[in-house]
């Protein structure tokens, strides 16, 4: 069974604003990213229990690691039926915590 994924406005606008810092420096690396990130979102179609849960008060909050270079990403995730999966929100690794 596939699950299909949705992004919350600010799961959009972290993925924006990331992009854009990749932007500014290395045309190739934005490129990269965004394919790391379309890589992992095809993962998690049809394994998001595999990934890491975010917390220990519900199975259905989970964190998704995307690597990508020496670091790479979290995607903050919420597993919301048996068909569907919304993505809340994505930090660089080197970022302060989203939760």
């Amino acid at each position: 069974m596939k699950y299909r994924v949705r992004y919350t406005k600010a799961a959009k606008e972290d993925l924006l604003r990331l992009n854009e810092f990749l932007l500014e420096n290395d045309l190739e690396a934005a490129r990269s990213a965004l394919e790391a990130v379309r890589k992992s979102v095809n993962f998690l179609q049809d394994f998001p229990f595999t990934c890491r849960k975010a917390s220990s008060d519900t199975p259905f909050l989970r964190e998704m690691v995307i690597p990508f270079g020496s670091g790479g990403y979290v995607a903050l995730f919420e597993i919301e039926t048996d068909k569907a999966v919304t993505i809340l929100a994505v930090r660089h690794q080197r970022e302060e915590d989203y939760h």
